[in-house]
């Protein structure tokens, strides 16, 4: 892989707007939300990470690559590699967002590296978003993407167990109309989410993958009400994928009062994503 021009990339920007809708914030709410909860109207407090369904990607289907995912070589390198997972990130939450509000969102590329694992090679390509609404500087966000070659056959990274104890734990159940509802949501046609044989034909999972985005909001959420605020910094890593078929887990530890380390789990004991949840002062 030429790294040379990979490189070459690092520093590139991209602004966009966007906006989360009322009617947005109701299709969220009824995909994500809980029935004691109201869905969020114009001029409400947006949950926190409800901002990924604020800049879609609206390319052509012309512009979309075999996996769905929009072709690169645009404003993302084009990486020959043709897995890709978003593999975790770290958000600081300065400002609160609003339902209907104008949003801006700058995006620079901030690192592509190269590196060889048991399974070949990777790219890591590390983005910095800075999301402002009409406060200003609402949430700095770095997102961690990685690429991968995909393999003849499914290997399962090494299992870590979950928690034996625990201050909170939820079970969310995993279907198959919850994966397409959060796809179209945040407008993502990476069909490992929802193409059941091309997951399994072409990918090699044993069955449809939740995104971690997905897991993430259900992390955070679990640490809001837990704690009865937002964070005000969320850091989070996928450690093992996650697929339909079963419950999901969302288990928490505390680690004193403004520290809660979470992960999502799987019913045979082993986690599928690391969090920690922080507050206050930024």
């Amino acid at each position: 892989m030429d790294q040379l021009n990979l490189m070459a990339w690092e520093g590139r920007v991209e602004c966009l707007s966007g906006v989360v809708t009322e009617d947005q914030a109701m299709r969220m709410h009824a995909t994500l939300g809980t029935e004691d909860q109201a869905a969020p109207r114009n001029g409400d407090t947006l949950p926190a990470l409800w901002h990924w369904g604020a800049f879609v990607p609206t390319v052509g289907m012309s512009d979309l690559g075999p996996d769905g995912h929009p072709a690169l070589g645009d404003f993302l390198p084009p990486i020959r590699l043709r897995r890709r997972m978003w593999a975790g990130g770290e958000l600081t939450f300065h400002t609160p967002l609003y339902v209907g509000e104008p949003l801006l969102r700058s995006t620079a590329i901030r690192s592509i590296t190269e590196k060889q694992g048991r399974s070949g090679a990777m790219v890591f390509l590390t983005l910095d978003h800075e999301i402002h609404g009409q406060n200003g500087l609402a949430i700095s966000e770095r997102q961690d993407i990685v690429y991968l070659d995909i393999p003849d056959r499914y290997i399962a990274p090494k299992k870590q167990a979950v928690p034996a104890v625990t201050c909170l734990s939820e079970t969310v159940e995993i279907s198959e109309a919850l994966l397409f509802r959060y796809s179209a949501l945040t407008f993502n046609a990476h069909r490992i989410h929802y193409d059941r044989t091309y997951s399994s034909d072409v990918e090699h999972y044993p069955g449809l993958v939740v995104h971690g985005p997905l897991q993430a909001t259900y992390l955070i959420d679990a640490a809001t009400r837990y704690n009865g605020r937002a964070p005000s910094q969320f850091r989070f890593r996928g450690v093992h994928p996650m697929f339909d078929g079963s419950d999901l887990l969302v288990l928490g530890q505390s680690h004193g009062p403004e520290v809660l380390a979470l992960c999502t789990g799987s019913p045979n004991g082993h986690q599928g994503m690391q969090a920690t949840a922080i507050w206050g002062d930024v």
